[in-house]
């Protein structure tokens, strides 16, 4: 099996490790494992592409690559570049620092990088690793995905269905904020939203006087719906939640049928 791995947090994450250590399982000893990821953090880009100006790309080893753009570039230098004579078979993107559950999904550029490889027609998976009380300061922080990870894949590849045309299905990972021995399990889950939170901005004064915003997250402590997704993380849960790019409201079609002439 040929993977194509990139991430959102950099080319130098901890959890790029992480992840290439899941691919190369998977990909077995007559594999092999491409890297191509941000030269620099692109976190919260979500999908976005540099469409409007070029990006430089620079090989940092052996199918080791690094562009200036957010994952969904990434991807693209990936296909159309990088490995344009010897395509990949699968396209896995993370480990996150921190969960893509929930409303961080429509930011994530964790998730964009999957999302832009199942436009592409490949099947993808994002892999997120939450962060709490219980894992934040052990000694990997990654532990959960990294001990679980290559199973959980597994269990998805297995399990994914044959698709011809339309949007294709991609799946978002969130593994618990615990130690690895700590998981509980795997659940199918949806995607929640936390009450009450969301982004937010925070003003700050330079010393030169002058006013900026940071953004500023909300409490990712907060668990969402029974049966979703950063409820089932919080419970110790990894979860798995398959998606697609269409983000038309089919329940409303019905509904919303008085407006068409």
């Amino acid at each position: 099996m040929r993977i194509l791995i990139t991430n959102d947090d950099g080319i130098n994450a901890p959890g790029l490790k992480v992840l290439h250590d899941i691919a190369a399982d998977l990909a077995g000893d007559t594999g092999e494992v491409w890297t191509v990821a941000p030269a620099f953090e692109q976190s919260g880009v979500g999908h976005c592409i540099s469409y409007t100006h070029p990006m430089m790309i620079s090989e940092f080893g052996p199918r080791r690559f690094a562009a200036e753009g957010s994952p969904a570039d990434c991807i693209l230098a990936g296909l159309h570049d990088v490995m344009k004579n010897t395509p990949p078979d699968l396209v896995l993107s993370g480990v996150n620092r921190g969960n893509n559950s929930a409303e961080n999904t429509l930011y994530s550029g964790t998730i964009g990088g999957a999302m832009e490889a199942a436009l592409q027609g490949l099947p993808a998976i994002a892999l997120s690793q939450y962060y709490g009380p219980a894992n934040a300061q052990i000694d990997n922080p990654f532990e959960a995905a990294a001990q679980h990870g290559a199973d959980v894949m597994r269990r998805i590849l297995a399990h994914t269905p044959e698709e011809n045309g339309g949007y294709r299905l991609f799946y978002n990972v969130n593994f618990p904020p615990v130690a690895g021995q700590d998981v509980k399990g795997v659940r199918l889950s949806t995607q929640g939203i936390r009450s009450g939170t969301g982004f937010s901005t925070e003003p700050h004064m330079s010393p030169s006087g002058r006013r900026f915003l940071w953004i500023r997250g909300g409490d990712q402590q907060i668990a969402t719906a029974p049966g979703s997704d950063a409820a089932d993380n919080l419970a110790g849960f990894i979860s798995v939640t398959p998606m697609r790019a269409d983000l038309t409201a089919h329940e409303m079609m019905g509904a919303l049928s008085g407006i068409a002439t």
